[in-house]
């Protein structure tokens, strides 16, 4: 265990000193940026299979190939690290270390969405810069079809916001510069040029999309059209309808801790593998989209406002911790979960759930919905705890963004998810980049009956 955690640190610090060592440059254009870092990487890789090819990183157990694959490493995700202690790093830097070294939009404010992009390309901290040129390129990619809001408005409004999200990004994939290419038999060391294309113009889309979609179903189709003034977080907010600077500053915070959380996750995993089969980024974030959906995953965020809103229909807002206490049971015995509270990963507190409360207590320490959270953070994980089951009953992002957006006005929980989506696009994008700047293989593991595994088990010298 503790050769582990030696290891774990010298890689976490590995990380944060590459970040480290790399020249500011003044140059404002991500693509030069980029262009100028593959090779150096592309050694790099070529060094790790020449020379610890062969180098063992664990033992695969029956309970891991059952149970979910948890535990077992065996994909390359360069963007971020999940530590079950300490929560996600982007590039080697935690969310704090983020919220206080990358550009904001004002003094003390939260950090842009576009920043973190940068920091995820490049590994690189942008300059205040850096980040306006990156904001102002992505404002001039922003143009939509008609076509792809015809799609949309092909299905019933009343069709999950998920699906109609979904539709609409592959109705956008008919632009694939990718795809274009591969057709005009592209050279496979170029294939990270037109992926960056497609990327850097899907993450620019996709609020566009999204805020149509939530405009039509929940405002009669009154469109709001960009702000050419605001950063990405700031018009996504605007597009929505919510024009307070508290609110865009929330969006800004939401799409930057929502957008990546390594690459074993449902959504981000699901990208990498069809990106795999060189799918195009649209193609391959569709699929990412629809994993995203599922209840497991980034539904949850949805189900969570449901759940308090259910506590406070049946006890009244101003329920106190025993009352609460009896509902999580009431919960737990009816056969469903507290949702909000657990990972697959993490073994602490999510971090981008105290950065979430944060918030809260700065901008909105009185609201009941607030307090409520507040309460179950003290109620709910001992309740887990004592149910000896769960291995851990901390709160997760989820717990707490639904509580935020509801408070300026988003209270329409079934759009959750669509919010998810947009801010995962900047780290899914990210890495398929980097997939195919260093020409990862086609991902195809082994599976196994449980025949095999019966016939195997039992040959097996412990038995």
């Amino acid at each position: 265990m503790q050769q582990h955690q030696v290891q774990k640190q010298s890689n976490l610090s590995n990380s944060f000193r590459w970040i480290q060592t790399q020249t500011i440059s003044s140059d404002l254009d991500l693509h030069s940026q980029l262009k100028e870092l593959i090779p150096e990487q592309q050694e790099r890789l070529k060094k790790l299979k020449s020379e610890y090819g062969k180098v063992q990183l664990g033992n695969i157990t029956v309970d891991m190939v059952l149970g979910g694959m948890r535990g077992m490493t065996g994909l390359l995700w360069e963007t971020s690290l999940l530590d079950p202690d300490e929560g996600i790093r982007f590039r080697g830097m935690s969310i704090p270390e983020c919220q206080k070294l990358l550009p904001a939009a004002k003094p003390g404010g939260e950090p842009l969405p576009e920043g973190l992009l940068w920091l995820l390309l490049t590994g690189k901290v942008p300059t205040k810069e850096q980040v306006g040129a990156l904001s102002k390129e992505l404002r001039d990619r922003a143009s939509v079809p008609d076509y792809v809001f015809k799609a949309i408005d092909a299905l019933p409004v009343t069709a999950h916001p998920m699906t109609q999200f979904a539709t609409g990004v592959m109705a956008l994939q008919v632009q694939s510069e990718f795809q274009k290419a591969y057709e005009k038999g592209i050279h496979k060391s170029k294939y990270w040029e037109p992926t960056y294309e497609d990327s850097l113009s899907l993450i620019a889309r996709v609020p566009v999309v999204a805020s149509y979609i939530y405009r039509r179903i929940y405002k009669d189709g009154k469109v709001i059209p960009m702000n050419d003034s605001l950063d990405y977080g700031g018009n996504f907010s605007h597009m929505l309808g919510f024009d307070s600077p508290e609110m865009q500053e929330l969006m800004r915070l939401y799409v930057t801790i929502h957008s990546d959380h390594e690459g074993g996750n449902v959504s981000a995993h699901t990208g990498h593998l069809v990106a795999s089969a060189l799918s195009d980024p649209y193609l391959s974030f569709a699929a990412a989209l629809n994993g995203l959906a599922g209840p497991l995953h980034g539904l949850a965020n949805q189900e969570v406002l449901l759940w308090i809103k259910s506590v406070v229909e049946e006890c009244g807002e101003n329920i106190t911790t025993e009352q609460l206490k009896d509902y999580v049971w009431k919960t737990l015995n009816s056969g469903k979960v507290v949702p909000g509270f657990g990972h697959g990963v993490l073994r602490k507190t999510d971090p981008r759930y105290t950065c979430q409360r944060e918030f809260a207590l700065k901008h909105l320490p009185d609201d009941p919905l607030f307090q409520l959270v507040s309460k179950l953070y003290e109620v709910v994980p001992p309740v887990l705890t004592q149910l000896g089951k769960v291995k851990n009953p901390w709160p997760n992002v989820d717990a707490h963004s639904g509580v935020l957006l509801n408070y300026y006005g988003l209270t329409e929980a079934r759009y959750y998810t669509v919010l998810f989506g947009v801010s995962r696009s900047i780290g899914i994008c990210s890495q398929l980049i980097w997939d195919r700047a260093l020409g990862l293989p086609l991902e195809r593991p082994k599976s196994v009956t449980m025949e095999l595994l019966e016939n195997h088990c039992k040959k097996a010298p412990d038995n």
